[in-house]
Formats: C-alpha cells, sequence, structure tokens
C-alpha cells in the first residue's frame, strides 16, 4: 500500500519515515509539506540522504486521492480539521497525530484554544490507544492518534481505574517528556542556555492532554474520574515518563495489583511489566514502540505507585499510528516494529 505523510518536516513525520521505511507492506511515496514544498526533505534533514530524496510536494487532495492509500497527518494543531474532513469523503485511509479529533466540540475549544469541527466528526473519530480500543480501530478508517503523555498516563491507569480497584479522585500524573515533545518551533522554554541542566515545570492546569486522559478513564470507569496532570520538560532529546498515585478504593497488595497488569496485557506485545522492586527508565525504551510499566503499592499510605515510561515519539506517536494502521489493514500488530531499543 502507498502512504503518504502531511506535515512531513515535524518530528513525528520524520519517525513515520524513518520507521515505515523497514515496513514490509507499505511504500512511503508522498511526502506533503506547505511551507517547504519543492524543496527535498534532505537539505532540511541532511541525515535523510539518500534515504528520502523525493521533493516536498503542496498539498493536493485530488492527486493524493489518486496516488496513495493512507494518509497520515502529522501537523500542528488546528490544521488537521480544516484538512481531514474531505478526506474522509474520498476510499483513503486516514491517521491524525495531531489533537484535533481527540476531544469534544467543547473541550477542544477551551483546551486548545481554537474553533472546533463539528460534533459529529469528532464523535465519530476512533481513538486510537492500540492496546485498549483494538476491536473499534480494526472496524476504522479514520484514526485519532492519542498524545504522548495521554498514551503512557492512560496504559497506566486504565487496568487499575476499571476494576474499580482505584479512587476516582485524587489521581495524580507527575509526567516528565524530552524537548521533542515540545516540537520543533523555537521557544525560549526549549532554548538550549534555559533547558540545559533544568528541569522545567508548565502548563499546570492548562495542558491539554488533561481532558484527553479525563474523558477515557471516564469511559472505562463509567464514572466522572478526574486527575491532576503536573507536565515537566527535562534536559533530553526524547523519553516520557508517567509516575502515577492513585489512592486505593480497599487494602491491597503490589503482588495483587501486579497480577491484576499482567493478566490485563497479557496479549499485548508492546506492554513490559517490570518484576516487583524494579521501576522503569527511559534509556530502556529509547527507540522502540515498548511501553514499561512498574508497579508500587505503598501500605502505609494505601496508595498505588504506577510508572509508566515510553519514547514520547514512536509508542507516543509514530509507532502507535503504525500500530493503528497495521490493526486497519488487519495485519499482524507489531509489522515494520519489531525493533529492540537504543542502548545506551
Amino acid at each position: 500500500m502507498k502512504v503518504g505523510i502531511v506535515g512531513a518536516t515535524g518530528y513525528g513525520a520524520l519517525e513515520l519515515i524513518r520507521l515505515l521505511k523497514n515496513h514490509p507492506k507499505v511504500e512511503v511515496t508522498e511526502i506533503v509539506s506547505h511551507s517547504h514544498h519543492g524543496e527535498r526533505l534532505s537539505d532540511l534533514y541532511p541525515h535523510l540522504t539518500k534515504v528520502i530524496e523525493r521533493p516536498l510536494m503542496e498539498y493536493d487532495l485530488s492527486y493524493l486521492e489518486k496516488a496513495v492509500d493512507i494518509l497520515f497527518f502529522a501537523t500542528p494543531a488546528g490544521i488537521s480539521k480544516s484538512l481531514v474532513p474531505e478526506v474522509l469523503e474520498t476510499s483513503l485511509q486516514c491517521i491524525d497525530l495531531s489533537g484535533d479529533f481527540r476531544l469534544l466540540k467543547k473541550d477542544y475549544e477551551e483546551w486548545y484554544g481554537k474553533e472546533a469541527v463539528a460534533s459529529d466528526m469528532q464523535e465519530n473519530a476512533v481513538f486510537g490507544l492500540a492496546e485498549i480500543y483494538k476491536d473499534k480501530i480494526r472496524q476504522a478508517t479514520f484514526i485519532s492518534n492519542p498524545g504522548c503523555y495521554s498514551t503512557a498516563a492512560l496504559m497506566g491507569l486504565i487496568p487499575i481505574i476499571k476494576t474499580g480497584l482505584g479512587s476516582k479522585k485524587g489521581i495524580i500524573i507527575d509526567a516528565k517528556s524530552g524537548t521533542s515533545g515540545a516540537g520543533r518551533t523555537l521557544s525560549r522554554m526549549t532554548h538550549f542556555s534555559e533547558m540545559n541542566d533544568s528541569l522545567v515545570p508548565y502548563k499546570f492546569g492548562k495542558h491539554q492532554h488533561t481532558p484527553e486522559i479525563e474523558y477515557y478513564l471516564s469511559k472505562e470507569a463509567s464514572k466522572e474520574v478526574t486527575v491532576t496532570l503536573a507536565t515537566h520538560l527535562v534536559p533530553m532529546t526524547r523519553g516520557l515518563i508517567c509516575t502515577m498515585y492513585v489512592p486505593l478504593t480497599q487494602p491491597t497488595t503490589t503482588k495483587d495489583i501486579w497480577q491484576l497488569y499482567k493478566d490485563f496485557y497479557t496479549n499485548d506485545p508492546f506492554v513490559r511489566l517490570h518484576p516487583i522492586g524494579s521501576m522503569p527508565q527511559t534509556k530502556q525504551v529509547i527507540g522502540s514502540n515498548y511501553v514499561d510499566i512498574g508497579i508500587h503499592v505503598d501500605e502505609r499510605s494505601d496508595q498505588v505507585i504506577i510508572v509508566t515510561a515510553i519514547d514520547n515519539l514512536i509508542k507516543g506517536a509514530a509507532g502507535q499510528a503504525i500500530q493503528n494502521m497495521n490493526l486497519m489493514n488487519d495485519w499482524p500488530i507489531q509489522e515494520g516494529l519489531e525493533f529492540s531499543p537504543i542502548y545506551p
């Protein structure tokens, strides 16, 4: 199948290009950039010399409809919502990596500060959390890929919330990401002199992944769930870790919760549960599509502490998008993603 990537100069798109280059069932044939059309991607990113030499094209749906089978949108927030509606009138499969279709209309406008598309479009987009909604994804032609913080948080929280062992209130998510999570656009916060040797809290109470996490936790719990999401940038390029504190509704042990997670994710090859007494590190997942999970019950305070680590650009973006493509086409979920983390 032939693939087109829209927004091809961002970090998420670069990972799509790199990963899909070795996918046995697809070929990236069209790369689209409004701001750089006519240029070669290798001129912007010399590491792609002799990897992909096609010039970037201007977005033209009438051409893309004939030229490709699958379109990935790796555009900044606010772009795909104006383009995707017409795509959905074609036979193309569509996977959107931006946040434009993850939230209901009222939540999108409140948290993103932009006008949303019609409510029915956002409600009909299938949320591409691949391990949780695989059956819906298999039937879908349009996927809204989860955010990076949302992926790590939801993968860690859904099993305990779904069973009722975790409280629906008082959940704290202490989340830290490498600077690639902020995108390629320059800012004071990601300037080397500002970021290096520092740890920067940002968007407390305002991060757009908060309603995404709450909406899908509430859906799984069949009851409203609220969280406190505290996001931080750390001075590394990639990697994301969430340390989550969940009050327990009844006394239990680390061993019991560990077994719960083992059973919950038993058929999911990209989930790795750390042994009791061990916690994930970002270094252990960099360059891979794995999500590593660690569990500890603090019996003294009646809380379970859950730690999840992912590569924010792979499992948090491009890798999960490819998982979704595999599910949509009834291919093995690991197709094109079976590689080990980069270490050290």
